[in-house]
């Protein structure tokens, strides 16, 4: 999406409405009595029975004179950015919907207040306004080429805001192609690509070069498929004034049957999103790499398909992972943790400052949360305070949950060195972290995100779209925050 910016930080009252057809008004409550067209918002209220202080739960539209489309939404100093993002994006979806060529926000308030609504208005509009994977052949939407700004002039032109929005897009896009469109041999052909247009290192660990390597754990779930096209594929992005190191990784399940644990037909629909962790992963590198982030980031993405097939791998097989650790198999459809302990011991190797995986990994952990939020998990509790504060900073909420160890019981075999996992369901969240944390080396600090929130309908926080992109803007804020308080 290529857009045109006009901003203008001078007296908002003299703009011209005759000349902005959809217009969005950023309030906040000192402004009420003396924004200017306060008399035409009073009426439409009063025709709704409503008041100006609603405003800050439900925005309003109202036609005007001129035959424009104006927007109303008041935000208050105490809205963190889940709820500021969330009635942004209210106030935006009935000026999209219109499928308009330009769109003007208006911000009013002091100058803290302007910058941190234009920010957030300019995020909320500018991703919901790029295009999402449509199949329909009548399908058409005029793509959004400009924006105008009122208010607050950022010198940057929003370049961090264009990052995140990038990497955020990046991720729904992959997320929601179609399974036929992004099988793994697809999938490392567009990594590929993007790897050589943003100068990123670039190496695949095919399955030919897995088993030789020992990590059984992966080939288990990968020898399911024909043709066996799954890999483990190691980004790198490393500029010259890195001061930090960090690993994030991703599970890129392309679709996931279940394999012989087969899922039935309502749980299976919507699978070739499994690989969301991965795109999560991706949008995260695209991201730090436009904002020119100085920290070497080493990116690994656990590529493959859980398909059923007499070489798949079955309940009671026992394989060996990379680390030598043998794995009693329980069921077939907990594939996530088995490609992500191969990949974790492979990125451990690199001794990374800390590790961050990104996976849909746990029904459980939708059954804890709902999809409103992400659950994470981690080796070191101070970073688990670290990740809750960067998801409120983010407006990508995550919740902490215990790593304890007397859960290994529950994993316990009497023929391997540990179980997949437990049959009993349960805290499943919690036992796939005391599993997956079997496969770091080298004692690295690592938090685990299991992304329950993914998909969500009628979208969640500032995206309006089902499958949202979340992780992305928390992965950059927590990074952020790690690069400052490192050892």
């Amino acid at each position: 999406m290529s857009l045109k910016l006009h901003q203008n930080a001078s007296n908002i009252h003299e703009m011209s409405l005759k000349d902005h057809q959809h217009i969005l008004f950023v309030l906040t409550p000192d402004d009420l009595n003396d924004f200017p067209y306060i008399q035409q918002l009073k009426k439409k209220l009063t025709r709704n029975k409503t008041a100006l202080n609603d405003l800050k739960k439900t925005p309003v539209t109202m036609d005007l004179l001129h035959g424009g489309m104006a927007s109303f939404v008041v935000l208050t100093e105490k809205f963190n950015t889940f709820q500021r993002h969330q009635l942004l994006r209210k106030a935006i979806q009935p000026l999209l919907e219109e499928s308009p060529e330009s769109v003007t926000l208006c911000v009013f308030g002091d100058a803290s207040a302007r910058k941190t609504n234009a920010c957030a208005a300019y995020y909320v509009l500018t991703a919901n306004a790029a295009s999402l994977p449509n199949k329909k052949k009548d399908h058409k939407k005029a793509a959004l080429s400009q924006i105008n700004i009122y208010g607050h002039h950022a010198s940057d032109d929003y370049a961090d805001v264009n990052a995140r929005v990038a990497g955020n897009l990046l991720c729904r896009q992959l997320t929601m192609t179609p399974p036929n469109e992004l099988t793994p041999s697809i999938y490392r052909k567009h990594i590929a690509e993007l790897a050589n247009t943003h100068h990123w290192q670039h190496e695949e660990f095919d399955m030919t070069a897995l088993k030789q390597m020992g990590a059984g754990a992966f080939v288990a779930v990968g020898q399911g498929s024909d043709p066996q096209d799954a890999a483990i594929v190691h980004l790198t992005y490393q500029p010259n004034d890195a001061r930090r190191h960090i690993a994030i990784i991703g599970k890129g399940i392309c679709f996931d049957t279940g394999g012989h644990n087969l899922k039935p037909a309502k749980y299976m629909l919507g699978m070739h999103e499994d690989m969301n962790g991965s795109a999560v992963a991706l949008g995260i590198l695209l991201a730090a790499t436009k904002m020119a982030l100085p920290v070497k980031l080493d990116c690994w993405l656990a590529i493959a398909q859980n398909h059923i097939s007499p070489n798949a791998y079955k309940q009671n097989d026992v394989v060996t992972a990379l680390n030598g650790m043998s794995i009693e198999i329980v069921h077939t459809d907990a594939e996530g943790r088995m490609v992500l302990a191969d990949t974790l011991t492979l990125a451990s190797r690199t001794k990374p400052e800390i590790i961050i995986d990104f996976a849909t990994l746990t029904g459980s952990m939708i059954t804890a949360l709902g999809d409103r939020m992400s659950g994470v998990i981690s080796n070191r509790p101070q970073l688990s305070a670290t990740a809750v504060g960067a998801g409120a900073h983010s407006g990508e909420r995550v919740v902490a949950f215990p790593y304890e160890e007397d859960y290994d019981s529950d994993l316990e075999s009497d023929i391997a060195d540990i179980k997949q996992c437990t049959l009993e369901g349960g805290a499943d969240h919690i036992h796939a972290s005391r599993f997956l944390g079997r496969f770091i080396e080298n004692d690295i600090p690592w938090i685990h995100t299991d992304l329950s929130s993914a998909s969500r309908k009628d979208g969640l926080g500032a995206i309006q779209s089902d499958t949202n992109g979340f992780g992305v803007g928390f992965g950059i804020s927590l990074i952020l925050k790690l690069m400052d308080t490192l050892n």
